[in-house]
């Protein structure tokens, strides 16, 4: 967490964040625009915010996009905020509660654990309930398979979707209907992508939700830092983390 800190420390990098959040997928020609400082100042500051886990970069072709990554300071939220005052969650690096108009989201966290545990984890429903508010996910695994995203307590299905890409324990692709409140029912089929990556005794996972309409509704994404807050807590505690989709059908 020293890193997150030290980040969000320089007022620079918390206004990179604020500008990732107000349209995130930038380039650094784009950022460094809006700033009174040299494009290799603002590449600094970049790097930095992306050592600490709080940008993730993508190629686009030629392009090198940003993202902002939510997830670090969902789990400092976890950590110490919510014992303290809820209201202060966004507040620490000045981030709005609502996302204006995103098209892409990634969210990317380092777990300590195996590839196979990390994707047993995803794919099996008993432990996905642990994680992922109480509910359960069932699919046969296979390219080409349907999934269904259920909860005992829920009044019927809350998504479902196919499963692209089958790849263990390496990477999964999904299309992803919501359909557990009427505000997005209407949304449309979007795309989850995760990706597990080996690093040393531990896993970088990331995963992308993509092919989200223009305006689309937060619901659709919002929930991404606090199930892998979640994920990251049951694999390397074996507890259950208390978050507020935790509670949802309590």
């Amino acid at each position: 967490m020293d890193e997150v800190f030290r980040a969000l420390a320089d007022p620079t990098r918390r206004s990179l964040l604020d500008e990732l959040f107000r349209e995130d997928g930038q380039t650094l020609s784009a950022l460094a625009g809006r700033f009174s400082m040299t494009r290799f100042g603002v590449m600094k500051h970049l790097n930095q915010l992306e050592e600490a886990g709080l940008v993730v970069t993508r190629r686009r072709g030629r392009e090198k996009l940003h993202f902002l990554n939510p997830v670090p300071i969902r789990l400092v939220h976890d950590r110490w905020v919510s014992k303290y005052a809820e209201p202060w969650a966004a507040a620490l690096s000045g981030l709005k509660e609502r996302l204006e108009a995103p098209m892409e989201k990634v969210f990317e966290i380092y777990i300590r654990t195996t590839p196979e545990r990390l994707w047993e984890a995803i794919t099996d429903p008993d432990i996905r309930a642990k994680f992922q508010f109480g509910n359960r996910i069932s699919s046969d695994w296979t390219p080409g398979s349907r999934f269904e995203l259920s909860n005992p307590r829920a009044p019927g299905l809350l998504g479902e979707g196919e499963n692209l890409e089958v790849d263990p324990p390496r990477r999964l692709v999904q299309t992803m209907v919501a359909l557990w409140s009427d505000d997005v029912k209407g949304e449309g089929t979007s795309r989850v992508t995760w990706e597990i990556e080996p690093v040393g005794d531990s896993c970088r996972l990331t995963v992308t939700h993509d092919q989200l309409r223009e305006g689309a509704n937060e619901e659709l994404y919002g929930g991404w830092p606090m199930i892998l807050s979640g994920l990251k807590t049951w694999l390397e505690t074996g507890e259950v983390l208390t978050t507020p989709g935790s509670l949802m059908y309590g």
